[in-house]
């Protein structure tokens, strides 16, 4: 057993002794193998830095627009980008836009939506009531500019009769309309008594929570005589037999010639976008001046699109665009019209614009 002991320690020494030589020994080099030939970075290079800096090149823009006729005019620069979860299956419009920016849309139902939005800086640019631009700019303390107009009046009284001729056909009736403590009540009452007419005194005002009421009224012979904005005349029209347009406001107001004129809606941005991205912003009001000449010139396509995208009804609004003077006023002008309007509004209201008028720097002038 001792000499099996021995033997087996000698022959683990023995191999052992083998794997140290063997680790000692030294091993053949491997084969160099050729690196890769890395290419001189240096053309590249010098064609990037012989590239001017654009900075506003591609900047995307998030816009929301309101259902109605302020969101109406934005219909082609839609039509080609799409809007936020409510993308077109084919384009109806050519592409307009050839100034570099990408748009993307969200649509609202109402001004409400599109405000908390605005200030939070969720969006850049927005269309709302002309008012609520101003009331913005006084809450976010000059955050919000004023790009252009997009709407002028949409603003009409209408009758199941001929009854309603003018103005002062409207003392001792009674009319319907919706929007009270909004731009409806504020030009409704304004224009009435620039004119001589009381609107407390003179007629009586039932006020509606939404216009379908009004329409409801007219419909079952609760009401004769509204006061309601397009589309919603073409609406109620098509409800209605016999009911007609009697008065326009527009067009109240401009007889009055005093200097305003009467606004729907406009299309505000938040300052520090427009300070950071100007060459956009620029960009941006040749794109929507483009999309309105298309939407104003092209009623039966707009009007497929505005439908597609549920702004309004595309049978409705092929009737009611001629009526929903829809523009892209901007610069100067803008200025002049739009200040006369919110002075107009704060002499009756002041609350109606924020409690004070805009300083200068609320209007983007370029």
């Amino acid at each position: 057993m001792n000499l099996l002991k021995r033997s087996l320690s000698l022959c683990l020494a023995l191999l052992l002794t083998v794997s140290l030589a063997a680790c000692g020994t030294k091993e053949e080099p491997a084969p160099e193998v050729e690196e890769p030939a890395v290419e001189d970075p240096a053309p590249e290079v010098e064609a990037l830095e012989e590239t001017p800096e654009t900075p506003d090149t591609g900047v995307t823009m998030k816009v929301a627009a309101m259902t109605g006729p302020t969101g109406m005019g934005l219909a082609a620069l839609m039509d080609q980008f799409g809007v936020v979860e409510t993308l077109q299956d084919e384009a109806l419009v050519e592409d307009i836009s050839t100034n570099g920016n990408r748009y993307v849309f969200d649509l609202a139902g109402t001004a409400d939506e599109i405000s908390p939005l605005l200030i939070k800086g969720q969006l850049d640019a927005a269309c709302v009531p002309a008012n609520l631009a101003s009331v913005l700019y006084n809450k976010t303390e000059g955050e919000i500019v004023t790009l252009g107009i997009n709407t002028l009046g949409v603003i009409y009284v209408v009758d199941k009769g001929e009854s309603i001729q003018s103005l002062e056909d409207l003392k001792g009736k009674t009319v319907v309309s919706a929007g009270k403590g909004s731009v409806p009540e504020y030009a409704f009452r304004y224009v009435l008594s620039q004119n001589g007419i009381d609107p407390d005194k003179d007629l009586t005002i039932e006020w509606k929570s939404e216009q379908a009421e009004c329409v409801a009224a007219l419909a079952s012979g609760a009401a004769e005589i509204a006061v309601m904005p397009q589309p919603y005349v073409t609406v109620a029209q098509g409800k209605v037999e016999g009911l007609r347009v009697a008065l326009s406001l527009t067009e109240e107001w401009d007889k009055l010639d005093n200097g305003s004129a009467m606004l729907t809606g406009v299309v505000v941005a938040r300052n520090s976008f427009v300070e950071e991205h100007p060459e956009a912003i620029e960009a941006f009001l040749k794109d929507y001046a483009a999309s309105v000449e298309w939407v104003n010139t092209n009623t039966a396509d707009a009007a497929q699109v505005i439908g597609n995208f549920g702004i309004v009804a595309a049978a409705v609004a092929e009737k009611a665009l001629p009526f929903c003077n829809i523009v892209c006023i901007t610069g100067t002008e803008m200025q002049e019209m739009l200040s006369g309007y919110l002075a107009a509004l704060a002499e009756q209201a002041p609350q109606a614009v924020g409690g004070k008028l805009p300083a200068d720097d609320f209007y983007f002038v370029g």
